[in-house]
């Protein structure tokens, strides 16, 4: 069954409001193996805005196509090595493009699993609005147990002190 993991986009302030209703904007990234960023890597990351990534692939291939020439490595081989890249770029798609979307301010929400697109988006919206009726339908009692206190900054291992 796949699994669909779902970014939450950046509040955009429009003006003098801030944006509600964002939910048309969620993305919901099917994780597995993509043809098209096997296909065509280059193309894929263009299509879907992957800058910093087609600049490091760029770069990558321009080392790798140098190193191997200097080596006297013959052209099937070469060949062999970006049928391997371009395999690595189909298999972490998802993970370039999810690293991406957290580096532009969108934030994880979690996964979904269900059979279709469709099926998973209705699946979370489900559960949000349940999530949220639920905290809104929440009774505050006085006997609750008070909220925990926030935390110190952390600096590596030990909180700092102060």
């Amino acid at each position: 069954m796949p699994v669909y993991a779902v970014f939450e986009p950046p509040i955009r302030q429009d003006g003098d409001h801030l944006e509600r209703d964002r939910s048309d904007r969620f993305v919901f990234l099917r994780e597995g193996f993509n043809p098209w960023a096997f296909l065509f890597g280059p193309l894929w990351m263009i299509r879907r805005r992957l800058w910093l990534v087609l600049i490091v692939y760029a770069a990558v291939i321009a080392g790798l196509e140098f190193g191997l020439r200097r080596l006297g490595v013959a052209w099937p081989a070469r060949i062999v090595v970006y049928l391997l890249i371009e395999l690595l770029i189909g298999i972490e798609a998802t993970n370039l493009r999810a690293a991406t979307l957290a580096r532009r301010g969108w934030r994880d929400c979690g996964i979904v699993i269900a059979d279709g697109l469709e099926l998973a988006e209705r699946r979370f919206f489900d559960v949000r609005a349940a999530r949220r009726r639920a905290a809104a339908t929440a009774p505050s009692s006085p006997t609750a147990a008070p909220a925990m206190p926030p935390a110190a900054p952390m600096s590596g291992l030990l909180p700092e002190l102060g």
